[in-house]
């Protein structure tokens, strides 16, 4: 086992701080918090104390603000529907990769 000599700093690079979050993604910053509170979406503390985001996050809120839009979802029932919709997805992707191996036909 190894360990470095030197701790590299925490680079936070390409992030977004809160206020460019909320431009980019024609939130609220306040609905911002809340989203991360829920746990919908990543964020973590920067060097000054405030919230970073990666960048995908902000396809990750479009995808949330079309659940919220267009199935009159509520927020906090969201995180229930993208799990599921996220299972779903791993499940066809296996399914795929399995039909692959086994040259099995697609069931569509």
């Amino acid at each position: 086992m190894t360990y470095p000599l030197v701790r590299f700093a925490q680079v936070d690079v390409g992030h977004l701080d809160l206020e460019g979050f909320s431009r980019a993604t024609g939130l609220h910053p306040e609905l911002v918090r809340r989203l991360v509170a829920l746990g919908l979406i990543d964020a973590w503390t920067g060097f000054s104390g405030g919230l970073c985001f990666p960048p995908a996050q902000v396809a990750a809120v479009g995808r949330l603000q079309r659940l919220h839009a267009g199935l009159a979802v509520n927020y906090a029932s969201l995180g229930l529907v993208t799990d599921l919709l996220d299972r779903i997805a791993e499940l066809e992707a296996a399914l795929r990769t399995h039909s692959r191996w086994t040259g099995g036909r697609s069931w569509t």
